[in-house]
């Protein structure tokens, strides 16, 4: 018998009218989504390329300022620096929007997956349900009313046969709907994760603009102040760094003066790995301990500016400020002032832009700001230092040196305590 004798023969039995609707419900292909798919993958796959290259740009003016930061302080150098920083993030502005555009599209199409998934439950569950109901109304006929329908006992055979094929593929239709199921929530829980991304990436996207506007100015600033004058810049260096020793002195000596209670059992023994590094990728410049002639009480890693400064440690912010609009040049610049639950607190200085409030809990590795040239700093980096917190105090300090009042963190100087115990290890 032939294909198209045979179908209609299995068309005029019984359970013909079944297998005909699962050869269209079953294998019904949506070509229309196929494409949806492969023209959203296409134009990611444009983004991934385009993303490459623009990291292999930003990574060319990392390395620029990496090797302009080795060379001497002069004014040269530093417009050198400024403006690889300027071209730098405009490069991370068009990376993170690309970023954005990439996230966008991968939402559709986890989208698209999750409408698709959710077509194939509800087409699976009305083909289970067709499928029970035929062979309930078979279960309400007796055997003998069932075999009499038949004309010989071959073909009630087959017929039996072919229930049992049909029960097959029930449990195996059962099997893979809570298979697409899972997948379906799979799918969800990622679609969500992504518009989580998607709104970071975005806020990122404004920080990175905002870094774009204070690194032009910074340079559009130095060349207004040193009118293009090597000579004048080194006289502004001079006068910058005695105004930030003068200030270390004075607060130096405030600070000698204090006496908090500090319970020594309140402070955590020294152990790598308590706290997170603050940065992705880490290289000491400077330790803690004596300095050119007094303590250095932190510690400083390379970062060019615009680089995310993150909590080494959860906790709550307790102070945030910028001591370059009282006194330019001396002291911490834009810093944030983090307390720990652990009896340690911890303070990020020199920053370029801040990203958090005082009062806002933050999370072990949540940015809290970005690397920068304020304060007392002569080139882009970030300084962490680390305190016992019962020692230290977010406080008004009155200096003659810059004849102004201070709101910042000051410690008993028995407070001050090594990160390089806390933070991990670098071998």
């Amino acid at each position: 018998m032939n294909f198209k004798k045979t179908t209609i023969c299995l068309f005029k039995k019984k359970w013909g009218i079944v297998f005909l609707f699962l050869l269209f419900l079953f294998f019904n292909v949506n070509f229309a989504y196929s494409a949806t798919v492969e023209e959203l993958q296409s134009q990611i796959d444009k983004i991934t390329e385009t993303k490459k290259q623009l990291e292999l740009e930003i990574a060319e003016y990392e390395k620029q300022l990496k090797d302009i930061g080795a060379q001497a302080v002069s004014l040269k150098n530093t417009i050198k620096s400024l403006n690889a920083t300027i071209n730098k993030n405009a490069l991370d502005i068009k990376l993170t929007q690309s970023n954005i555009d990439a996230t966008q599209l991968q939402i559709e199409q986890l989208a698209d997956d999750i409408d698709k998934n959710i077509d194939k439950i509800n087409k699976d569950i009305r083909a289970i349900s067709l499928l029970i109901n035929q062979i309930s109304k078979y279960d309400d006929t007796s055997l003998i009313e069932n075999l009499l329908t038949y004309k010989n006992l071959s073909e009630f055979w087959n017929e039996q046969q072919n229930i049992f094929l049909i029960q097959n593929q029930i449990r195996e239709k059962i099997l893979e709907t809570k298979n697409t199921k899972t997948i379906l929530e799979n799918n969800k829980t990622s679609a969500e994760k992504k518009k989580v991304d998607l709104l970071k990436l975005k806020a990122s996207l404004t920080d990175r603009k905002k870094l774009l506007d204070i690194s032009k100015k910074e340079k559009n600033k130095l060349l207004a102040d040193t009118k293009n004058s090597e000579a004048t810049y080194k006289k502004m260096l001079a006068e910058k760094q005695a105004l930030a020793d003068s200030f270390d002195q004075e607060l130096l000596q405030f600070e000698s003066e204090l006496k908090f209670a500090i319970d020594a059992s309140s402070i955590p023994a020294g152990n790598h790995g308590i706290l997170s590094w603050p940065l992705s990728s880490i290289f000491v410049t400077s330790t803690f301990g004596p300095r050119w002639g007094k303590l250095h009480n932190g510690v400083d890693f390379r970062a060019s500016m615009g680089t995310p400064v993150k909590a080494s440690l959860g906790g709550v912010v307790k102070g945030t400020g910028d001591t370059d609009t009282i006194c330019r040049g001396a002291s911490f610049g834009k810093w944030v002032f983090v307390e720990h639950e652990n009896g340690l607190s911890t303070i990020y200085a020199h920053l370029s832009l801040i990203k958090v409030s005082v009062g806002q809990a933050v999370t072990t590795g949540d940015v809290i700001g970005y690397s920068g040239n304020t304060g007392a700093s002569t080139g882009p980096h970030l300084h962490e230092s680390v305190y016992a917190t019962q020692g230290v105090k977010v406080m008004s300090y009155r200096s003659k040196v810059c004849n102004t009042t201070y709101m910042m963190p000051v410690a008993d100087t028995k407070a001050y305590l090594d990160p390089m115990l806390y933070l991990p290890s670098l071998k």
